[in-house]
């Protein structure tokens, strides 16, 4: 015989355990801002998401961006499904891509600097394929583009043309530099 869920009680005079009533638990919420986004699964899926980034970033003056979120240490990252419209837990190694609006290209200030700049096209696992500019500074005995692929972050920038997207080198299967 299948149980069916009930929903769970508290003590006459207090709210149950997770209710968003509680004034307490109010003040302890972060404020979020929503970004839309588009995840790219293994295999080529693509589901239509929303983040949710703090208004003050934990390592750098200014927002969190989605590339803080996503080269953070956290394993699971949520989000809202649009499709499905339900909180959803993303496995952060697990996504290919996030592909932002343009708008939402992130913005470092290290503007003062000219950055190396590479069309690439990048082959994932799976057969899916992205193109576009990636852009970074580095030292000048450190600029090569493999350098850039080799830094410690699992999620690099990628300008698209009309997008942004963050490509999770887990499931590059390889970079090609392209003629412009």
């Amino acid at each position: 015989m299948a149980r069916s869920a009930s929903p769970v009680s508290a003590p006459e005079g207090r709210p149950a355990r997770g209710s968003h009533g509680d004034p307490r638990m109010e003040d302890l919420r972060v404020p979020k801002r929503r970004v839309a986004a588009e995840a790219l699964l293994p295999g080529g899926d693509a589901r239509r998401i929303t983040l949710f980034l703090a208004d003050t970033a934990s390592n750098h003056s200014g927002p969190e961006r989605a590339s803080d979120l996503l080269n953070g240490g956290d394993d699971f990252i949520p989000a809202f499904d649009e499709e499905a419209s339900a909180m959803t837990f993303l496995n952060r190694a697990e996504l290919a891509a996030v592909r932002l609006a343009a708008r939402e290209a992130e913005e470092d200030g290290s503007d003062l600097t000219l950055p190396t700049e590479h069309a690439v096209e990048v082959t994932l696992r799976g057969g899916g394929m992205l193109r576009g500019l990636v852009s970074y500074l580095r030292s000048p005995d450190h600029s090569r583009l493999v350098d850039f692929l080799n830094e410690p972050e699992p999620f690099f920038p990628l300008i698209e043309v009309g997008a942004f997207a963050l490509v999770n080198k887990r499931h590059v299967v390889r970079v090609v530099l392209v003629k412009t």
